[in-house]
């Protein structure tokens, strides 16, 4: 219990059992003789269990499917103050009690540098919904509300959503960073810094492996790191004016998300109300789609807390009965992994083109004077070919540049430190290109010369 609820003289009612699995809450205003209600799980973890303990017993292994290329979906339920935020991100700077989130963080990377004969591309986004707009955590445009959108291949998404590619633990922590500091928070009587909002951290990991058949299959898995807003009732924040505003509608898509639990649960309805919310539209796959997903309850023990206690386990032992239909996804059509290799094998077939045509300016230098008699050797080139073939070359590889160029420049997905890197190697092709033509503007001046 915290100090609000020891200072009012709360008692504790609520009971875990570890082994078990079961979680058993007391009513305190019923009579002696009633019975505490019990309630059935995968896995309870007491206040004193470690963040770690919980990581690896019961997220490592949906981390695992999503390196595999399953969709996969961590989400946490449950009233302010009960711990959700704390469990989904811990305390960032000390290892022992670092949360889900930066602990998937750590999986992912560390696997990544161990896999051999494997390419892999790791990207980020960050959004929230609040008062049911969807806004993007990482964009400067703090007021820019974004349109959820449906393809018949790829499911629901998020039109204009920012994505940044990332190379470690490090560059993804800091992605998040920037996100947590434009979230909609507020101070209420359940907690400080209450969430005003749903956070959605998304981490997109593409692999690519050469198959038995020679050609690089792709694979692609998607992890949802969702923190929901606190799921009490309105008259126990105190909110008032803006903030009662922003809790109607936190309990209304809490709401929704209830009776897409429920649906599915019936196995009776033929309608599921996936779109009565952003928040259950975006969570469709998760929510007995394709995708594998965990829902982490969090309770408090106190007895002022009974009825969202009890509404909170209800909640989850309805939930733990969806039954969802996972499946790897095999060469999605709009990998950007595949875009990259595109790119690179396009690259490939530049530098190829350039060494054929070195090879073909140092076969022209064969031509030479024996004897006092001009020898061309056969089936070679004239020199005013090459020269021309070199001019057109050198001027589509100029054009070719530029335009790279311009479209870094423009790419705000881009984080400032990869744009840098990536201009830097332009003017270097771009010198190495001035050089070349240079020197064959020398041979083509040496030989005119020597004619």
């Amino acid at each position: 219990m915290n100090g609000k609820e020891e200072a009012a003289g709360c008692e504790r009612i609520v009971e875990m059992d570890v082994n078990l699995g079961q979680v058993s809450i007391r009513n305190p205003k019923g009579s002696p003789t009633e019975l505490p209600k019990s309630f059935r799980f995968d896995a309870v973890y007491e206040s004193s269990c470690r963040q770690s303990e919980l990581y690896d017993e019961t997220v490592r292994p949906l981390v695992d499917s999503v390196l595999q290329g399953f969709n996969g979906t961590v989400f946490a339920y449950g009233q302010t103050g009960t711990g959700k935020t704390y469990t989904m991100q811990g305390v960032w700077a000390e290892p022992e009690k670092r949360g889900i989130i930066p602990n998937s963080f750590e999986h992912i990377f560390t696997h990544i540098s161990r896999s051999q004969d494997q390419q892999y591309l790791v990207r980020a986004s960050y959004l929230e919904i609040y008062q049911e707009e969807i806004r993007d955590l990482l964009n400067k445009d703090e007021n820019k509300k974004l349109e959820l959108k449906e393809k018949p291949e790829t499911g629901v998404y998020i039109k204009d959503l920012s994505s940044f590619v990332t190379k470690n633990v490090k560059e993804i922590e800091h992605v998040m960073n920037v996100g947590n500091q434009t979230r909609s928070v507020a101070s209420t009587n359940m907690n400080e810094y209450s969430s005003r909002s749903h956070a959605i951290f998304v981490v997109t990991v593409e692999c690519s492996e050469l198959g038995l058949d020679g050609e690089n299959h792709i694979r692609v898995g998607k992890l949802n790191l969702v923190d929901l807003a606190g799921s009490e009732r309105q008259s126990k924040t105190g909110v008032q004016g803006e903030r009662l505003k922003e809790a109607t509608k936190i309990n209304l898509s809490l709401s929704a998300l209830g009776n897409v639990i429920s649906a599915l649960v019936d196995g009776k309805s033929t309608h599921i109300p996936y779109r009565d919310s952003k928040l259950t539209r975006l969570l469709e796959d998760s929510l007995g789609g394709n995708a594998k997903t965990i829902m982490v309850a969090t309770i408090g023990p106190a007895s002022c807390n009974y009825e969202e206690s009890l509404i909170t386990l209800r909640y989850a032992n309805r939930t733990k009965n969806i039954k969802n239909k996972p499946r790897i996804n095999e060469d999605p059509k709009d990998a950007l992994l595949r875009e990259f290799q595109e790119e690179i094998a396009r690259l490939k077939a530049q530098l190829e083109r350039r060494g054929m045509l070195s090879k073909k300016r140092r076969k022209s230098q064969r031509k030479i004077i024996l004897e006092g008699e001009e020898i061309i050797d056969e089936g070679e080139e004239t020199e005013d070919n090459i020269e021309k073939d070199m001019e057109n070359y050198l001027k589509e590889q100029k054009e070719t540049l530029e335009k790279e160029k311009v479209a870094i420049q423009d790419d705000h997905n881009l984080v400032a430190e990869e744009k840098q890197k990536l201009l830097e190697e332009k003017e270097k092709m771009m010198e190495d290109l001035k050089k070349e033509q240079e020197a064959t503007e020398q041979l083509a001046a040496k030989f005119k010369v020597g004619q």
